[in-house]
């Protein structure tokens, strides 16, 4: 682990020792599916603390924002919540963070996302029996656990770099609807790739879940730790284990066509506080 972890001091993708006065930060979007930078004015414990957004714990770094601020200026942070909106938040209704019985309230903007209409093959994926909904209560719960896993392997990821090169075939957010059907918003962003395309780790992190899922197909889960987790679904092959330590670049899979899919592509999904975020707002552009 400790050799892990060295490694991870010099990785070049926004990864930054916790707690860092010059940590790079994702793109804040106060929208339903993006991200919010919460400062956490008043609160001047040395450790991070434990703040929670509706029933999950959120990431919390250091404000280096506010490095230049006065010590004494009412509109100071030490502390900076790093936190996921679903995509089914309401812009009408404030945000509310929850620490020590105290709270933080933040604001977010509305947001409309385009449709999608696509037509799938497989009539099982649209409209599944009962033993492919049984097989799904089970695979959606191990995926659940992964998504809640908390973390603390003492770096903070912050920006990652695309796990696979291809064309960008559905963004995030999408309202989707197969066969004419209405389903769950699209909750990652999908990348069309030629069958065997290697897939590859956007930052360092821990294998916490794989398994050929019913509507997913070949998949992948990574903990990148502090409530920030990344899957990849419809994979051709898998080249790792449950328990593995990626660092950023190592390959984890090739690009296929498993599960629910029109063609082979990497449906690749950042979740953040167990919630799904547009991954984009995580790439380093620099």
């Amino acid at each position: 682990m400790s050799n892990w972890r060295n490694s991870l001091v010099t990785a070049l993708l926004g990864i930054a020792l916790f707690p860092s006065a010059a940590q790079a930060l994702p793109e804040e979007s106060r929208t339903p599916g993006g991200v919010a930078l919460v400062p956490l004015v008043g609160i001047n414990s040395t450790a991070a603390p434990q703040v929670s957004y509706g029933e999950q714990r959120v990431m919390v770094v250091p404000d280096s924002r506010s490095a230049n601020s006065p010590d004494d200026s009412s509109n100071s942070s030490k502390w900076l919540a790093v936190v996921g909106i679903p995509l089914s938040a309401e812009a009408d209704e404030p945000q509310r963070l929850s620490l020590d019985g105290a709270s933080f309230e933040f604001r977010i903007s509305p947001k409309e996302y385009e449709a999608q209409y696509l037509t799938v093959p497989n009539k099982r994926h649209v409209d599944p029996n009962p033993d492919d909904l049984a097989r799904w209560e089970r695979e959606s719960a191990e995926m659940k656990a992964a998504f809640i896993r908390w973390s603390e392997p003492g770096q903070v990821v912050d920006k990652m770099e695309l796990p696979a090169s291809g064309r960008f075939s559905s963004p995030f957010g999408l309202r989707r609807f197969f066969n004419e059907q209405p389903r769950n918003p699209h909750s990652g962003l999908d990348i069309a790739a030629p069958t065997g395309s290697p897939i590859t780790a956007p930052a360092a992190g821990e294998v916490v879940a794989v398994g050929n899922y019913f509507f997913n197909g070949n998949t992948v889960i990574l903990d990148h730790g502090h409530g920030l987790t990344t899957l990849y679904c419809h994979m051709s092959a898998i080249d790792v284990s449950l328990g593995d330590h990626l660092q950023a670049g190592d390959l984890i899979g090739k690009v296929g066509a498993t599960g629910r899919v029109t063609g082979p592509h990497l449906h690749w999904s950042v979740s953040l506080n167990n919630t799904r975020v547009d991954p984009l707002l995580f790439i380093d552009n620099e």
